[in-house]
C-alpha cells in the first residue's frame, strides 16, 4: 500500500511537538531551535503561534483543550490558558531544576506525564547550556490537582517520546540512548504498566531502526506510529511492523488529527507533512 505524503509547510529550523486542535481544525507545532511555535490549518496556512516559546519542544492538550508544553529554556512544563497567558506548572523536584523536559502526554485523570533528557542544557541550540542538577534522566508524573510531582520510573537512559495505550493501562516510552552510548544504549520503545502516579516494571516493545525513536503516537486500535531517521514506522499492538511511510527529512514526531482522526501530521527537520492512514487503521 502506497501512502501519499504531502508537505504542508517548511518554516522551521527543527520542527517538533505537533498537536492537533480539533476545535480549530489546526496543528500547533514547535520550532525548538528557532525558539518559536507555529500554527497550520487548511484554511489559513502557516502562521506564527508564539514568537518566543522558551525553546518549547513537546506539546499536548489537557482535558480543557489547553496546550501543555515542555520548555527547554525554563526547564519546566507550562500551560497556555484560554486567554493566551502562560502558567508554569512545574520546573523542580525537591528544589532541583529538571534537565530539559522534552515530551509530554496527559492522562484522562488530568495527570501530566513527561520525559526529561538533557538535550536542552548540553548547548545553546535548544535552550541554555547548564549543569544538570539531577543525577539521571527520568519519566515524571505531575498532578495539577494537588500540585504533586512523582518520579514515575528511572528505568531509562535517554527518555524522549511517550504515549499511552488506548485504555491507559500502559505507557510507551522511547529510549534513544544509543545516541549518547553507542555500545550500550537503546534504540527502542519500552512499555510500562501504569500504577497510579508511577510505572511498574518495563519491558521491550520494539527496536527502532534506521536511526532511533524520537516522538510517536498511538491510535485507537493501539497501532504505534513511530519516528525513525527516514520516515515513520507503523507497528501493530504485538510489535510487528506493518508499514513504513518514507519521509525525505529526518522525522522528529507525529500526531493523529483531522476530522476523522485518520490524518497523520509529521514534523521532520524543517517541515510539517501530512499523510492519510485510513487504509492502515483496522475497521473494528
Amino acid at each position: 500500500m502506497k501512502i501519499r505524503l504531502e508537505k504542508l509547510c517548511s518554516p522551521a529550523i527543527w520542527a517538533e511537538g505537533p498537536v492537533w486542535l480539533s476545535n480549530e481544525n489546526a496543528v500547533i507545532f514547535s520550532d525548538v531551535k528557532g525558539n518559536r511555535m507555529f500554527r497550520w490549518s487548511e484554511q489559513d496556512g502557516v502562521s506564527i503561534w508564539r514568537e518566543y516559546s522558551n525553546y518549547a519542544n513537546g506539546n499536548a492538550l489537557d482535558k480543557e483543550g489547553r496546550v501543555i508544553s515542555c520548555e527547554h529554556g525554563r526547564r519546566g512544563v507550562s500551560r497556555t490558558e484560554q486567554d493566551g497567558s502562560i502558567t508554569m506548572l512545574v520546573d523542580k523536584i525537591d528544589g532541583k531544576r529538571f534537565n530539559s523536559p522534552n515530551d509530554v502526554v496527559v492522562r484522562s485523570d488530568g495527570t501530566i506525564w513527561f520525559t526529561d533528557p538533557p538535550y536542552g542544557i548540553i548547548n545553546d541550540e535548544e535552550g541554555y547550556k547548564s549543569e544538570s542538577q539531577i543525577i539521571g534522566c527520568y519519566v515524571y508524573c505531575y498532578d495539577p490537582n494537588d500540585d504533586s510531582i512523582s518520579i514515575a520510573t528511572t528505568d531509562v537512559q535517554r527518555p524522549n517520546g511517550l504515549a499511552f495505550t488506548p485504555d491507559e493501562r500502559w505507557l510507551y516510552v522511547a529510549d534513544m540512548s544509543i545516541v549518547d552510548f553507542p555500545s550500550h544504549g537503546r534504540r527502542e520503545l519500552r512499555m510500562y504498566p501504569v500504577k497510579g502516579k508511577t510505572l511498574g516494571l518495563g519491558k521491550h516493545f520494539v527496536t527502532v531502526s534506521p536511526g532511533f525513536p524520537d516522538g510517536f503516537c498511538v491510535d485507537k486500535s493501539n497501532q504505534v506510529y513511530c519516528s525513525c531517521s527516514d520516515g515513520v514506522l507503523i507497528f501493530d499492538k504485538s510489535g510487528t511492523e506493518i508499514h513504513k511511510i518514507a519521509v525525505p527529512e529526518r522525522v522528529s514526531n507525529c500526531t493523529l488529527g483531522g476530522v476523522n482522526g485518520d490524518q497523520l501530521y509529521i514534523t521532520a527537520t524543517t517541515s510539517l507533512y501530512r499523510a492519510s492512514v485510513t487504509g492502515l487503521m483496522p475497521t473494528r
